[in-house]
């Protein structure tokens, strides 16, 4: 079956990422839920970027391919990449279709901007899957999500003697023999977000959202302090 004009077909792309997330097995902070929202945010932002259908149709198959083989949990940079590459070819996308989804997947990680010059120009169908990822980290979602990732890999929620990193670069970022701690990922990643937004509805959304983290934390301090 050849989808050359416009790429894979969506049901049999999400079918695929299904078993590809059946067999990582990731906790709930990345699981279908996680992949169909960033999946809508995606859609929403790039019809607010008057994207062509073409681009859109692009956008959502990079959405729903984003966390395939995700290095957090597979361990492999490279697992991702390979992993789609071969998909893509099993589809039979064409050449430039298939790089510019490889392209977008690549470049959707908090880690991988870290490494990435401030001022690189990245495109329109990027920028809204990265700013549809970052906002389903942030707000109510972001918070549950992240306790959930935290209690699956044993983190510590808070200690008050291990202070956030600042600076972070992509080394020290994946660097897992650091004893991270829930609440200093807000500080190291979350509370960032914002800031790194592309587009101009991901701007507006982000907003609000970080405004619910920052009384979280406040919450959570003064809770964590047992202030009356």
């Amino acid at each position: 079956m050849h989808h050359t004009s416009l790429g894979p077909s969506i049901p049999i792309t999400e079918e695929f990422v299904k078993q590809e997330l059946a067999s990582l097995g990731p906790d709930a902070s990345h699981d279908w839920w996680h992949i169909h929202r960033v999946r809508k945010l995606a859609i929403a932002l790039a019809r607010q970027e008057e994207l062509q259908d073409a681009s859109i149709h692009l956008v959502e198959v990079a959405a729903l391919l984003h966390d395939v083989q995700d290095w957090k949990y597979s361990r492999s940079e490279s697992a991702s990449r390979a992993a789609v590459k071969e998909f893509l070819e099993s589809q039979q996308v064409n050449e430039p279709q298939k790089t510019q989804i490889l392209d977008i997947i690549a470049g959707v990680g908090f880690k991988d901007e870290l490494g990435r010059p401030g001022s690189q120009h990245i495109s329109p169908e990027l920028a809204c899957v990265q700013d549809a990822d970052r906002l389903d980290a942030i707000g109510a979602i972001g918070i549950a999500r992240c306790f959930t990732y935290g209690g699956y890999f044993k983190r510590v929620l808070h200690d008050p003697d291990i202070a956030p990193r600042t600076r972070l670069d992509k080394q020290q970022y994946t660097d897992k023999s650091f004893q991270q701690t829930t609440i200093n990922h807000f500080h190291e990643k979350l509370l960032k977000l914002k800031g790194m937004m592309k587009t101009e509805a991901g701007k507006r959304m982000a907003q609000h959202r970080h405004l619910v983290m920052e009384q979280f934390l406040q919450d959570f301090y003064s809770e964590w302090d047992a202030n009356a």
